[in-house]
């Protein structure tokens, strides 16, 4: 309802649907076909694995009181486990790049989500907003006053040290590349 309500056509998910035999995560999609959730048909399109570490799925939301159709894109990132961080930097900024390729163009919401909305969801969320100041121009970047800004807005957001450290290490290696992709 969410995702329909808001207009949403990308999904980011950071959670495998379950850990140590402990549910993270609802399996809001089908496996194959479709499955109903209260006026919403939700059919599954396609699955594809990028890679060991995420992969895309699209669905088909049917609204079955107005007829109206949609197609979401949802992104798994599959290997990051709560309270800890991605094992590469590479692979999540990789991950980014593919949902920001399929938003290009769009003005609706991306729904990020992992089990709780905080460690997880708010380290993505630091790296997306801090790398998207970067490229509109901005000419000072504080990355701590961005937290404190998404803080603001939900408690616990980016939970540890390590998560905080992992953001700042993946904005600084994205910089890199940007630098090293200039002409000389």
């Amino acid at each position: 309802q969410m995702v329909w309500e808001s207009g949403c056509v990308v999904v980011v998910m950071l959670t495998p649907l379950a850990e140590n035999g402990v549910r993270q995560c609802y399996h809001y999609w089908p496996d194959e076909g479709s499955n109903l959730y209260h006026i919403y048909e939700v059919n599954l399109v396609s699955e594809h694995i990028w890679c060991d570490d995420f992969l895309v799925r699209s669905f088909y939301l049917k609204n079955l009181q107005t007829n109206e159709t949609r197609t979401v894109t949802q992104f798994h990132f599959l290997s990051w486990y709560d309270q800890g961080v991605p094992s590469s930097t590479r692979s999540l900024l990789d991950f980014r790049r593919k949902v920001n390729k399929c938003y290009k163009g769009r003005s609706c919401p991306i729904i990020v989500h992992c089990s709780d909305g905080a460690g997880r969801s708010g380290t993505y969320i630091l790296i997306d907003m801090v790398l998207n100041k970067m490229a509109k121009g901005a000419k000072e970047i504080d990355i701590a006053a961005t937290l404190e800004h998404l803080r603001d807005q939900r408690p616990g957001m980016v939970q540890t040290k390590a998560q905080f450290e992992f953001a700042l290490t993946a904005v600084a290696e994205e910089v890199n590349a940007i630098l090293k992709a200039l002409p000389q």
